[in-house]
Formats: structure tokens, C-alpha cells, sequence
């Protein structure tokens, strides 16, 4: 009741004049909200930066909405600028939040959206999510398998779809291939082995998920720390291993694996589409 009766008394205890200067203020406040979130959805598009944020699919959608919002707020502009409405007793209602709060909260988050750039996921967040070998029934895209992709030419996720497709690891034993993707340590794998890993989007990053291949090094994988982007040249070989996480005890038994047996590596920089889709 307290609660309630101070937002009452924040609505109602200033004078017509007061109110009217305080209206004018939250359309402005409404103005910047559009014209800001316009503006950082354009930023977005036009820098590159949303390809790390959503499946480019939707790319369309948030370029029309920049462009809407900026339309919006320039409206909106012209109307507080040309309006003399007086603002009286027939605005007077109880609110839960101060007038302007929801405008405000907007304009701090796009603020934060200009000042902060977006990051790519990390093998920290793949380890999380937990990096597969195999689409999820709920993901796989049977219409993108296409067998007469050379061995050589697949990506690490047409590997993931072939492996999809026909989970047999040592029907593809002697195939040769070239991938390429970011650093991953399994802890529950050899120190000679690291995991090549990609995420795919299906809708943004937040629903992004891991997938990757074994990798047989002639060497420590210290010499490639996680979040390193590889390309990796190799024949396709078929081992025992275990890449669940939650296999990690003595008693548990591991599974036949296609491994990528590596005879050429090569470090390269972080690509500007890091995603696969």
C-alpha cells in the first residue's frame, strides 16, 4: 500500500505546468529510445558485427526494423516539435514505474550495445554446451547432405551431416580432408588429440551449438591453445575414444570415433563469419 500510494503521489503531486514540462521530457525520451536502437540495429548490419549475432536469414528482418525505428523516431521528433497539446488532468493515472523509466532502461542498453561488441563464442562455451559429433534429431538438415561433396572438399559440418547421415566412423577410414575451425581441449582426451570445433546457428547465438572432430596430432596439443583458428589437412582414421563429458570415470567404456589423423596445420586468424549454418 505504501508502495502504491508513492507512485500515486509521484503522478500526482505536480502542478499542470510541471507535468506538462515532464510529458515533453519523456517524448523526447521516447525519441532517443527509437532513434538509438535504429541506429545500433543499422550499426549492426552495416559493420559486420550481426553475423555473429544472428542466422543470416534474418539479416533482412533487422535492417527493416533499423530503418523503421529511425522512421519512428523521426516521426515522432517532428510531432513533439510542431504539438502545443496541453497536457491536464485527463493523463492522470496510477503507474507502477516513473513515466520515462521504460525509455531510459532502452537508451542505456543501446548505449551499452554501441560501447560493447559483440564476442565470438569461445571453446569455453563449447565445452559447456558440449561439443558433438552428430546433429541432434531436432537439428539435423537431411536436404544439406550431399554425397557428392569430394572428401576433400567437406566442411567440418558437412563431416558432422555425413556422420549424421551414416554414423559408421570406419566406413570413411583413409578419406582425405581439409577442415577448419577453432581449438577445443577435451580434458577426458590424450594430450596428443584436441577437438576442431565450429558452432552452427540455427536462429542467433544464444541457441548456437558446438560441433567438431577429433584431431590426432604428432605433437602436444599445448602447442595450440584452445580458441586457436586451424586448418587442418589429414586422412580420416577410426579410434577408440570417449567424447561425452560425462564419461570421464574409470568404469566407462569408450566408442569407436572418426578421428582426423593431422599432417598439415596451419594457424590462421579469426574469420569474420566464425558461424556455420
Amino acid at each position: 500500500m505504501i508502495f502504491l500510494f508513492s507512485v500515486f503521489s509521484f503522478s500526482n503531486g505536480f502542478s499542470p505546468k510541471q507535468r506538462k514540462k515532464f510529458a515533453k521530457i519523456n517524448q523526447w525520451l521516447d525519441v532517443f529510445a527509437l532513434l538509438s536502437w535504429g541506429i545500433l540495429l543499422l550499426k549492426y548490419c552495416f559493420t559486420g558485427q550481426l553475423k555473429l549475432l544472428i542466422h543470416p536469414n534474418f539479416f533482412w528482418l533487422v535492417l527493416a526494423t533499423g530503418i523503421i525505428l529511425l522512421i519512428l523516431s523521426l516521426t515522432k521528433g517532428i510531432a513533439c516539435l510542431t504539438s502545443n497539446a496541453e497536457v491536464g488532468d485527463k493523463n492522470d493515472h496510477i503507474v507502477l514505474f516513473p513515466p520515462g523509466l521504460g525509455s531510459i532502461v532502452l537508451i542505456v542498453v543501446a548505449l551499452a550495445g554501441f560501447a560493447i561488441a559483440p564476442n565470438v563464442l569461445s571453446s569455453q562455451a563449447a565445452l559447456q554446451r558440449g561439443v558433438a559429433e552428430n546433429l541432434p534429431l531436432t537439428r539435423s538438415e537431411p536436404q544439406a547432405f550431399y554425397t557428392s561433396i569430394k572428401p576433400e572438399e567437406r566442411s567440418l559440418l558437412d563431416w558432422v551431416r555425413t556422420l549424421n547421415a551414416y554414423p559408421e566412423p570406419d566406413a570413411y577410414a583413409g578419406q582425405q580432408a581439409k577442415v577448419k575451425g577453432f581449438v577445443v581441449h577435451l580434458p577426458q582426451l590424450p594430450e596428443d588429440y584436441l577437438l576442431i570445433s565450429r558452432f552452427v546457428i540455427t536462429c542467433c547465438a544464444v541457441d548456437a551449438y558446438p560441433v567438431g572432430i577429433p584431431v590426432k596430432l604428432a605433437t602436444n596439443r599445448a602447442v595450440y591453445p584452445p580458441d586457436t583458428w586451424l586448418t587442418i589437412e589429414g586422412e580420416m582414421i577410426s579410434e577408440t575414444l570417449s567424447l561425452n563429458r560425462e564419461m570421464m570415470n574409470e568404469t566407462a567404456q569408450a566408442e569407436r570415433q572418426l578421428v582426423l589423423a593431422a599432417k598439415s596445420i596451419e594457424v590462421i586468424p579469426t574469420p569474420a563469419d566464425p558461424y556455420d549454418y
